[in-house]
């Protein structure tokens, strides 16, 4: 190995790492705006253009934490503590693959209808995805880390929002729904639509976690 390329080798990837997870987080945005699109809109046609673009942006999601994980491996100095990027590429991961889900299950289950609770979810998991992103930008300047700690106290307040929407709607579906096959298709979509909430959550404790460590 030739001295120059040695000393890359030893360089903190703070120019790699960080421009990678921005990528993620800008992805995760756009990903939950078109989910949140997807309740809001009437025409199949606009619906199905949705589901296939969501898909397209988690599939770029993989190929984002694929390359973090990639550059981890081959990196001996990183910006912070290597299990935490890995539980962060993981983790933001994770809620791209529960937008998804959300959104391929309605695409496959086809439900007759889909409530107001649908949309309070997605405006939820939209509102944390954005939290996320104002986090992960932070991330540069942990001199502020009250940025990083107020946004992930918003997270946490979203999680439990979502919650209770959450047990509230299948109160309102076990009570209300009379076909049973509807019943199962829109639990669901509740059930995936929460679970992105979850993993936000976790995303918020692998930022607190950094914060911890760089104190």
């Amino acid at each position: 190995m030739s001295l120059t390329k040695f000393f890359k080798f030893l360089t903190p990837k703070d120019k790699l790492f960080f421009p990678l997870f921005e990528c993620g987080a800008d992805n995760l945005v756009e990903c939950a705006i078109l989910l949140n699109k997807l309740f809001l809109v009437s025409e199949q046609s606009e619906k199905t253009s949705i589901m296939m673009r969501i898909k397209e942006l988690e599939q770029k999601g993989d190929e984002t934490t694929h390359t973090i994980f990639e550059e981890l491996n081959k990196s001996f100095i990183t910006p912070f503590d290597r299990e935490d990027i890995h539980k962060l590429a993981s983790s933001l991961d994770d809620v791209l693959d529960f937008i998804n889900s959300s959104s391929q299950r309605i695409r496959y289950y086809k439900p007759k209808t889909l409530g107001n609770e649908f949309i309070e979810l997605s405006e939820l998991i939209l509102q944390a995805s954005r939290e996320i992103h104002i986090a992960i930008f932070e991330l540069k300047n942990l001199k502020k880390a009250y940025k990083i700690k107020d946004a992930c106290i918003r997270i946490n307040e979203i999680e439990n929002q979502a919650d209770d929407i959450y047990y509230h709607s299948l109160s309102q579906l076990y009570n209300n729904e009379n076909d049973a096959i509807e019943v199962i298709k829109k639990k669901e979509i509740l059930t995936a639509l929460e679970e992105a909430t979850d993993m936000a959550e976790d995303v918020a404790d692998v930022l607190k976690s950094i914060i911890v460590k760089n104190a």
